[in-house]
């Protein structure tokens, strides 16, 4: 019997002393002083709560609910600081801060540096443009500014997420409110190009799995009917006879010559290609190895030459079920976490960004960046023999009622 007790005592000392121990760590991190640049962060989050009226999401950075790590505050600073002080030297402060391009940011390479000395007092010209900034604009609106119903629809939704653990900190909310005051009005059209463009204009993996309701349907509403084009496909392929689905037969079909088959590749092209504007298609993928993206027009399509960005291809791949990449050069690889079952392609040539999201988790998975010049056309690959790929009609992707509500139609 008292062997048996001490069976049970044992562990309940050592979770005992584990409580403890964790109670200490939580107290340490508590008593931990704020850095100069969360201070800062929580000091912008109070006077954009002033300026923009019923921000109140922001009350959880300037009470301290939400603090950003360190490192966060930085490099957000920086980028910051630099884009008012764009701002400030235009005479349309709106279209450039919702059109700044990776390839336009040459702050870039500061931020590095100063990240890399890891100094608060490096930080202290970006401050200052930030803080003489805030106080320009409570000057400027003395009753506040009037966000709008659709940026606060945006702000619940990302509050919403935030409180459920999906987003980490609410810069978004910040970025956001920024893009406000700037603006001084942002409608149904300029909210989502803005997020994309401040959340997925990088090659960076995950740059925010979340996506906002708004900015969904945003993208839903460029969707569009895709379907396979017979003359592109290696003989392998079997296609359905509405061409929205393919898998790989047990043998080769006879087929007519064409310049623009896969001869090696067991890939398709679709029949239709893009020069302007934003496209959206969703395709149910196998789990073993697919493919899916674009190509652009000049890319060759003979021969086992890898389909990479080098060659013209802008693609993901899933290769022996377990390796998801995006066919940059080299291969970028991401996390199993991210394998989809349902993949939605979003294509703005304007803006030289294609996405790839995970439609079932409407999360984002990776996007590439590209200014495009060429005519650009659907790329599909399977060696599935089991189960077809499929392109889904246009007209199943439902639109987002509310916060919190995916909305898809599920077969």
């Amino acid at each position: 019997m008292k062997d048996c007790l001490q069976f049970l005592i044992e562990p309940a000392k050592k979770l005992k002393f584990r409580l403890k121990e964790t109670r200490k760590r939580v107290k340490h991190v508590k008593k931990e002083p704020f850095t100069e640049s969360q201070l800062l962060i929580m000091e912008l989050a109070r006077e954009l709560n002033r300026i923009c009226q019923r921000s109140d999401i922001l009350a959880h950075i300037w009470t301290g609910e939400d603090v950003w790590p360190p490192h966060a505050c930085r490099e957000f600073i920086v980028e910051t600081a630099n884009i008012l002080e764009m701002q400030e030297n235009t005479e349309t402060p709106m279209q450039v801060y919702a059109d700044l391009r990776p390839e336009k940011r040459d702050w870039k390479s500061q931020l590095l540096s100063t990240l890399e000395q890891g100094g608060e007092y490096d930080l202290g010209p970006y401050k200052r443009i930030i803080l003489d900034w805030t106080r320009g604009q409570r000057n400027r609106h003395p009753h506040g500014i009037w966000p709008g119903e659709a940026v606060l629809m945006m702000l619940d939704d990302v509050e919403l997420r935030w409180k459920r653990g999906h987003l980490s900190h609410l810069q978004s909310a910040v970025e956001l409110l920024i893009g406000v005051v700037l603006g001084e009005h942002m409608d149904k059209e300029l909210i989502p190009r803005l997020w994309l463009v401040q959340k997925q204009k990088t090659q960076k993996i995950d740059c925010t799995g979340y996506i906002p309701h708004i900015v969904w349907n945003w993208i839903c509403n460029a969707a569009v009917e895709v379907t396979l084009d017979p003359e592109t496909a290696n003989p392998a392929l079997v296609l359905s006879e509405d061409c929205k689905r393919m898998q790989c037969g047990l043998e080769q079909r006879e087929v007519p010559h064409s310049l623009r088959r896969f001869d090696s590749w067991w890939c398709c092209l679709g029949s239709e290609g893009f020069l302007s504007g934003r496209w959206y298609w969703e395709v149910e993928v196998g789990d073993r190895d697919w493919r899916l993206g674009v190509a652009k027009e000049s890319a060759p399509c003979k021969g086992y030459r890898p389909l990479n960005t080098q060659s013209g291809y802008l693609t993901l791949r899933l290769e022996r079920g377990s390796e998801l990449k995006a066919l940059t050069t080299p291969p970028t690889l991401l996390p199993q976490s991210f394998i989809p079952r349902r993949v939605g392609v979003y294509l703005d040539y304007e803006e030289g960004q294609l996405s790839f999201y995970d439609t079932q988790k409407r999360a984002h998975i990776y996007t590439y960046n590209e200014r495009f010049t060429e005519k650009l056309y659907p790329m599909f690959g399977t060696v599935e023999r089991v189960r077809e790929m499929v392109i889904r009609p246009a007209d199943l992707r439902e639109r987002c009622l509310s916060e919190g509500t995916w909305g898809t139609k599920v077969n």
